[in-house]
């Protein structure tokens, strides 16, 4: 009897030491007020990006799957296009990221992409390709899109959802507040960012197993 007790007990604190570990491990990630991890990705012209290369400037870094609903709700109302030709003529950095593997919805070649973003009249900074998904890890990405802003000294000032709509309708877009321009806003103009955090709407990234 005492041997099966002390067996219990030792399955029991593993499984507890498991959980603990995990817990620990989905608490651990990129953090508001933080410095933003970083990251070497090629885009789809073949060029490598690092964070650190555009230190001085504001980041944005914009989950993508073309085949999400919620992608394309923006992308097919063109808002997400307007929102970076916006931004990006002030002189602000920003990347899609696509972190869907291959055979998983989303996944793109390079030349693909650049197709893409020719059809749609996308203008990012550059589409970063990340099929075995090491930025979206990092950055703990969730959905697609997932929208995070980096502060010209590499501090991460905002991570959630573009806005607060969470549907697929496009005529949501219009009376949705924007978090990402908020937070740039906010930010050029030298005041906190009022929403720091949301939580991200959209189809599910599409990691590789």
């Amino acid at each position: 009897m005492n041997g099966l007790m002390e067996e219990t007990m030792k399955r029991n604190l593993c499984c507890g030491l498991v959980i603990t570990l995990l817990s620990i491990s989905s608490a651990y990630g990129v953090k508001v007020g933080e410095s933003a991890p970083e990251f070497q990705a090629t885009d789809s012209n073949g060029h490598v990006r690092k964070l650190s290369e555009y230190r001085g400037k504001f980041v944005v870094l914009e989950w993508h799957n073309n085949g999400c609903p919620y992608t394309e709700k923006h992308y097919e109302s063109r808002n997400m296009q307007r929102l970076q030709k916006e931004w990006t003529s002030k002189g602000i950095a920003w990347f899609t990221v696509i972190s869907s593997a291959p055979g998983q919805q989303g996944y793109v070649t390079a030349p693909q992409e650049n197709e893409y973003l020719k059809q749609m009249n996308a203008s990012p900074t550059a589409a970063l390709l990340d099929p075995q998904g090491d930025v979206g890890r990092l950055y703990s990405a969730k959905t697609t899109p997932h929208m995070f802003v980096v502060n010209p000294i590499g501090v991460l000032i905002y991570d959630g959802a573009i806005d607060s709509k969470a549907t697929t309708d496009q005529a949501d877009i219009p009376s949705a507040k924007n978090y990402v321009s908020q937070a740039l806003q906010e930010a050029i103009a030298g005041k906190p960012v009022s929403t720091p955090t949301s939580r991200p709407y959209g189809c599910s990234v599409k990691y590789a197993h």
